[in-house]
């Protein structure tokens, strides 16, 4: 019997997946000791977070942003990028310090 708690907030999902990635998360996953759902799991988030599926998202929320008419003007963007210049420059002095 599964052990609900464990599995809150998650579904079930049937995918087909190549014999050799199942290979190579069975090899990581018997390296960690950890099942493999465990790191397909974290793979996924990976993709999600910091890889090409974050992009996406960002891509898809700035197009929704243009949409809704929310743009910067190019007096906006030049500030900004001067903000972020300014900042850098500080840190490399505070590092050189």
């Amino acid at each position: 019997m599964p052990d609900d708690h464990k599995n809150a907030g998650s579904t079930h999902v049937s995918l087909r997946v190549p014999t050799d990635l199942i290979a190579t998360f069975d090899r990581i996953a018997a390296a960690l000791e950890r099942p493999r759902s465990w790191v397909m799991v974290r793979a996924l988030r990976q993709y999600i977070e910091d890889g090409e599926g974050a992009e996406i998202e960002e891509d898809t929320e700035s197009l929704a942003e243009l949409d809704r008419g929310e743009i910067a003007t190019a007096e906006e963007t030049h500030r900004k990028i001067q903000e972020i210049i300014e900042l850098a420059a500080e840190r490399e002095r505070a590092e050189k310090e």
